[in-house]
This record gives C-alpha cells, structure tokens and sequence, in this order.
C-alpha cells in the first residue's frame, strides 16, 4: 500500500561532495538483498513499475505460508518504489529552483501514483480474499487487516487523477515559499536566515526584519489562496466520488483515525482554550513587563525579555551535528551511532539557502530503511530543538528497521510525534554541549514556553480547519474573518496587531500543513501531551523512561496507537483530567527556571 506522502526547515555541510551525496541517495545499499523486484529496474518508468504490480496481482497463493510470502514480496516493492519517489521528493525540497529536478518529480506523480492506484485496489481485495482462506496469526495482522479494508473503502477510480492534481498543486506551493526572499542588511537572505533577527535586542531591527519578511510573504497571497481554493475544491470533490458526506470525514477515515473522533478534536480545543491560553497570556503579560513595553507586537516574542543577547548555539551545520551526537552519546551509544552513520552516509541536510524549500522534516528511505533530515538552520537555538526532534523520527525508523511489513515501518502519526517531541525534551537535558549553565537554563525555559504556545497554535489551526471543511461553500472573505476569529480566540489578543491587518488575516499561509496535508495537526498536540508524560517519567527514572521510549518506537506501527502509547510508558488520552496535571507541572518547572 505504498503512499508517496513524505513527512509532516550555500553550503548543506560544508562541502561540493556532500551536495552530490544527498542529491544522489541511490548510492545507500538496500537492506537485504532483493527477491522479488529485479535488480536495476527502473521504478520511474511507468511500464516497469505497472508490470511488477501486475506479476503480484497474478500471481497464484495456495496457502498460509504463500501469502506470508506474497506480502514479503509486494512489501518489498512498496519500499523500492517508495524511496525511489522519497528520492526525488528530497531532490525537489533541496532545490526547488532547479528545472530538471522539478521536472523529474513532476513526471513521477503524474505517471505512476495514477497508474498503480488500481492495482493496490485490486492487491488488496487478493489479500482479504486469501485472509478468508487461509488463516494467519490474527494479532499479528490486526492492524494490518483493518488498513487494507480501510483502503477498500476508501478507493475510487475517479480519484484518481484528482490526487495527482493536488500532489502537483502542492509542489508548487513549495516552489512559491522556496523562493521568497528578501534584500536585508545589503545581501539576499531567505526566509529562515531572515528568522535570526527576531532574537536581536536592537528593537528597530527587529521591526524592519520582521516587516521584509511579513511583505515578502503578502506578495505571493493572492497566489497561495488560488493554489489553496484549487486544492479545496479537489478534496471536497473527492469525498464526495468516494461516498462521505463531508472532507473531515473522508480524511480522518484516510488517517486511519481509529481511536479519535472529530469531536474529541473539538473537545481539546475546549480544553487548550480554559487551560493552555491563559498561561500563555501569563508569559507573554510577563514578557512585556521585562521588556518595558505597553503592548507586545508581533516582533518582541522571540527576543530574550531581558535584553540579553540571541543564543548562538553553533556557528555551522558541522558544529550542530558534532555536538548534536554528542548530545545522542550521552544519552544512548546506540543513539549515538545511529546518529553518527546517518551523518557518515550524506543524510543530514541541515542548512538554510536560497531556492531551499521551507520547514524540516524527516523521510525514510524505505529499501535501505534509513532516514533522511532535511532543515533550515541558520544558528539559532531553534535549530537545535528542530535537529532533536527530527533525529526522534529517523530513531523511530531505525528502531523498526527490521520489521518485514512496509506498513508496519511507519507508525499512527499520533505515535510518531511522540518520538520527536519527546527527543527534545530528552535530549535537552544534555544542551550543556551547547551552551554554558545560564544559557542552557534559558533555553530550557524558552523550550517550555514554546510547548505551551505550540498546544494554543495545534488547537489553532486545528479548529480553523474544521471551519473549513465545514463551510464547503465559504469566500475568502468569510474564510479570512473564521482565522482571525480563531487567531483571536487562541491567544492572538496578547498581541498588538495594529496597522498590520492584512498581514494578519494571511498568517495561516505560513502553515504547510493546512495546503500540503489537511487536519494533519492535531497529532501534534495529542503528541507532545505524550511527549510530557515521557519528560516526567525521564525526571522519575531517566533510565526505565529511555527504555520504555525506545520500546515503543521498536513496535513501528504493528499494534493500534493506544497500544504503542502503553508500550512507551504513557497514556493516549487527550483530556482535561491528562492535560491539567501535566500543565501543572511545566508551570511550576518554568517558574523555577524564570
């Protein structure tokens, strides 16, 4: 059931070769040896790829032990295909100004996606019909059983062609991001570098560089809200070519949301609203009292409120990654040298440059089963925080490397979250590699900060989706007015706004995952509730805490998403009575660190 999707920030590290490493990841060796797919097929070649699908589908299973095989071989495939199209996905995100790279993307999701939709339709419905034949350890494929019938469900033939439309669509919402950017201080800087001076002291500054880049963006508007429309229109008639009434419905069914509901969404909005915003407006109150100020605008809540100089944790993606996997040694060896082999390998790119599209993420190379981290880096003490968090999700994939079922390589993004978000509260304890005592309390301070804006920002956007998709019929007017609404309602109003109305009423453009991968957000406050449980259980036991997350990451996605919460040590469960007492916690932790 291969999925082209990849998760959801000059120089890449310090050398011409390491540029060709990455932009050449054919040269990783596959796992194991291959049984199935033909040594140098070429999967970008639509004629070969179908041919390989279609010897599945014909391909006759007499019993138990044949379908076991039979699915060995069809993951086998899955992977091939999937890291060749990761490949090329890295290859566009690293470059998007390049016209050939672009152009060999752009022929691959408008060939073979389309071409073998069909035949996964009709792999899967062989598979069930041989589950009713032949039994297989019911457990072992509970969760692989309960995908496949979703797939079912959820296929239409007519779709088809739309899902590639909005693959491409959102293509070129990256193409447009990665090439803004701004002429500041007498050089050509791109965004992301743009971002280093909000943490400057000088206010004027600050100001102007915050204005270039808001500009900047509010250039491009009238683009980005035609790609959005086109994307809304196409998934809404999706939906409806599959038989649901609605978008939300037919997406959280596409997530395989099995233990949530829209409802319960709407539920931790409540409570990020009675819990989370007033404690944001506590720092940021306390924020504008350090700094003297009568209002905060939008340009005076990353400065330190103490007037004291930007962290600057490295100087260069080299330093980030030396100290980084000192950070994993100390930690875990294990860690560590996984750590240390992806950087060996070329799959670290870590530096911010023009044509870059924005953002960071991590993509696992399904056939050598190694991950890639893509990001922004421009020296800030984000980039360290971001670093942590994607290496939680290359530990993640390394952790179930050995897992023979594709699908079982990757878990309930609910669950993958957790090994992000959790790997930088862990890895934060040993920043000391960074900083000294007094900055490394600050930037533990700041990271806790962050988390309670990042819960009022999930429930943000993830509320002003639900809108969305529940006003099918909405202008843009009506659709701006709902995001300052919720903007507002969130905690927009700690925040003076004045003179900056347009800017405002477009601050959802800067949200990828709202063009690229819709209601795909919320995970990331279900999440890093998990992540907190893990950062209390590391306070009580460092080292049981660091085994059971480990243990949960090793499981992949082979049991349903409250399972893999219990294996790591903590509860899914997004609530009031889970929520309160975690929030108590970092209050009275962020207190002693102010």
């Amino acid at each position: 059931m291969w999925s082209l999707f990849v998760l959801k920030r000059g120089e890449t590290r310090g050398s011409n070769k390491n540029m060709e490493i990455y932009m050449d990841l054919t040269h990783l060796p596959a796992y194991q040896k291959r049984v199935f797919v033909p040594e140098g097929a070429d999967l970008t070649d639509v004629t070969t790829v179908v041919g390989l699908y279609e010897k599945l589908e014909k391909k006759l299973i007499g019993s138990a032990q044949e379908l076991e095989h039979w699915l060995i071989e069809r993951s086998e495939l899955d992977a091939a295909l999937s890291q060749t199209g990761s490949i090329l996905q890295i290859r566009m995100t690293c470059q998007t100004d390049d016209l050939a790279i672009a152009g060999s993307y752009t022929k691959f999701i408008e060939t073979i996606p389309p071409a073998i939709e069909p035949i996964n339709d009709r792999l899967n419905r062989k598979y069930l019909k041989a589950r009713e034949l032949y039994a297989l350890d019911t457990k072992r494929y509970e969760v692989y059983d309960r995908s496949v019938k979703t797939g079912i469900e959820l296929f239409c033939e007519k779709n088809v062609p739309l899902q590639t439309k909005v693959a491409l669509l959102s293509q070129e919402y990256q193409t447009v991001c990665g090439a803004m950017t701004v002429h500041f201080e007498e050089k050509e800087q791109t965004l992301p570098q743009m971002g280093k001076y909000l943490l400057e002291t000088d206010r004027s500054l600050r100001e102007r560089a915050w204005k270039a880049s808001a500009d900047r963006r509010i250039k491009d508007k009238d683009k980005l809200e035609t790609i959005f429309e086109a994307m809304f229109e196409l998934r809404n008639t999706m939906a409806h070519n599959a038989g649901f009434q609605s978008f939300t419905e037919y997406q959280f069914k596409s997530y395989q949301r099995f233990d949530y509901s829209p409802s319960d969404c709407k539920k931790y909005h409540e409570t990020v609203e009675k819990l989370i915003v007033p404690l944001n407006g506590k720092i940021l109150n306390k924020r504008k009292e350090q700094m003297k100020l009568k209002t905060l605008r939008p340009w005076d809540t990353a400065v330190d409120a103490l007037g004291q100089k930007p962290l600057a944790p490295f100087k260069d993606a080299k330093d980030l990654i030396k100290a980084t996997a000192s950070i994993f040694n100390k930690l875990d060896p294990q860690l560590g040298g996984q750590f240390q082999e992806m950087d060996n390998l070329g799959l670290l790119d870590l530096s911010s440059r023009k044509g870059k599209a924005p953002g960071g993420y991590q993509s696992t190379l399904s056939e050598a089963r190694k991950p890639f981290i893509f990001m922004n880096a421009v020296g800030i003490d984000d980039d360290v925080r971001t670093l942590l968090h994607e290496s939680g999700h290359a530990f993640h994939a390394l952790a179930c490397a050995d897992e023979p079922i594709v699908d079982y390589r990757h878990a309930p993004m609910e669950f993958c979250e957790v090994a992000s978000m959790a790997m930088e509260l862990l890895g934060g304890e040993h920043l000391n590699e960074f900083y000294n005592a007094e900055d490394l309390q600050r930037s533990n301070r700041e990271h806790l900060e962050g988390i309670i804006q990042t819960l009022a920002w999930v429930a943000n956007i993830d509320a002003f989706q639900h809108w969305l998709y529940e006003h099918p019929t909405h202008s843009r007017e009506e659709r701006c007015q709902a995001w300052v609404a919720f903007y507002e309602q969130f905690g927009g109003q700690f925040i003076d706004w004045s003179e900056l109305t347009e800017i405002k009423n477009y601050l959802w453009h800067r949200q990828l995952h709202i063009f690229e991968v819709p209601f795909y957000y919320i995970e990331y406050g279900i999440a890093q509730l998990g992540a907190l449980q893990v950062w209390l259980n590391n306070r009580r036991n460092p080292k049981k805490a660091l085994a059971d997350y480990k243990h949960g990451l090793s499981l992949g996605g082979s049991r349903p998403v409250k399972e893999l919460y219990l294996a790591a040590g903590i509860s899914f469960d997004f609530s009031e009575s889970i929520i309160q007492p975690l929030i108590e916690e970092v209050t009275r932790e962020w207190e002693r660190l102010s």
